[in-house]
């Protein structure tokens, strides 16, 4: 959501989590994240179909949240996601708008220690 939204401070930090999270692997899909153009679209060849749903509900809660329909939800469960997941998918990426806003908000810039760390790790 930190790329949709413009916040190139949360974009940094989450794509160095994510790198370490995932211990080298799918490495083009952090370069992707990091590199690429505003159109997520690009990622869908490097994801899985329930990532790519995942990706899709996301990207429109985020750009266009009033035209998310039950349909947008149905297709999250035809993916595999029950209710919680759904509903923690949503709350994750309300959540990463809000903080998007905040940094935006405040004219936040990246810090000079390694990213996705704790200066003291």
């Amino acid at each position: 959501m930190s790329k949709l939204n413009g916040c190139a401070y949360c974009l940094q930090h989450h794509s160095a989590g994510l790198e370490r999270l995932l211990k080298g692997q799918r490495q083009e899909l952090v370069r992707q994240l990091r590199e690429g153009g505003e159109d997520l679209e690009t990622l869908a060849p490097l994801l899985e179909p329930r990532e790519q749903a995942m990706l899709a509900y996301a990207t429109k809660l985020t750009r266009t949240p009033s035209l998310v329909a039950a349909e947008d939800v149905e297709q999250l469960r035809s993916a595999g996601l029950d209710d919680r997941a759904v509903l923690d998918l949503a709350q994750v990426v309300a959540y990463f708008c809000y903080a998007n806003r905040i940094v935006l908000g405040l004219g936040a810039e990246l810090e000079s220690f390694p990213l996705g760390q704790h200066p003291e790790a």
